[in-house]
């Protein structure tokens, strides 16, 4: 994971890396930040996208996680980049929870408590199968970008993120609170403090700690 954090594979977890290559000269190539949105937007539309399985909890949290509501984490995305001449090579290493219930929560029981509360009988998703329609997900949402630009691929983003008029404290709990404004064009957060102007976060030098709603540099 990032920075001295460990990825945990159980069984029933969905790990995968995907290699792609993007010009430098598009819409993407310009704004590689991007790619770790829409990885982690392509898992949620994975789910959601499916008939009945739209109201299933699932979400994106800034810069490249999956959670359940805004409560916990199930999946993330690790993204590395090398540009050669006029290309990027993209390795996007990918895991979330699908059928284990350890160390955290799952998908399929986002699945099983949607059936209790609405008397649904909505069927449990496999490994394999998740993994095969994030991979759609992923390049629909690439071909989306590479035509429109950020435009249009953010509402879908908005849609489905945790962070829509959240208010935080940067640096630390002495911090200045500010309110989130949402993505820049090159796919940084925006931030914007009362009185002032807004500001950009860098996704490479912090990391957001949802607990206690702060956006703290990333620990080494």
């Amino acid at each position: 994971g990032r920075g001295s954090n460990a990825w945990l594979s159980p069984v029933g977890c969905a790990l995968f890396t995907l290699l792609i290559s993007i010009p430098l000269r598009s819409q993407l190539g310009q704004r590689i930040p991007f790619v770790q949105h829409l990885m982690s937007l392509a898992v949620v539309e994975a789910v959601r996208s499916i008939p009945e399985y739209q109201d299933i909890d699932l979400r994106v949290k800034w810069p490249n996680d999956i959670y359940y509501s805004d409560l916990m984490k199930l999946g993330g995305v690790l993204v590395n980049s090398t540009l050669l001449g006029e290309t990027f090579y993209i390795l996007i290493g990918c895991g979330f929870n699908v059928s284990n219930s350890n160390p955290t929560i799952c998908i399929n029981d986002l699945v099983t408590e949607y059936n209790k509360r609405h008397r649904a009988e909505l069927k449990p998703f496999r490994t394999d199968e998740l993994i095969a329609r994030t991979v759609t997900a992923l390049e629909k949402l690439i071909g989306t970008f590479q035509d429109k630009g950020p435009d249009g691929v953010l509402p879908l983003y908005y849609k489905y993120w945790v962070h829509s008029g959240q208010r935080v404290r940067l640096g630390g709990l002495e911090g200045p609170e500010v309110w989130i404004v949402g993505l820049d064009n090159s796919g940084f957060l925006q931030v914007h403090q009362e009185g002032g102007e807004v500001m950009t976060v860098h996704p490479d030098g912090n990391s957001f700690d949802m607990l206690r709603n702060l956006i703290i540099p990333k620990q080494q």
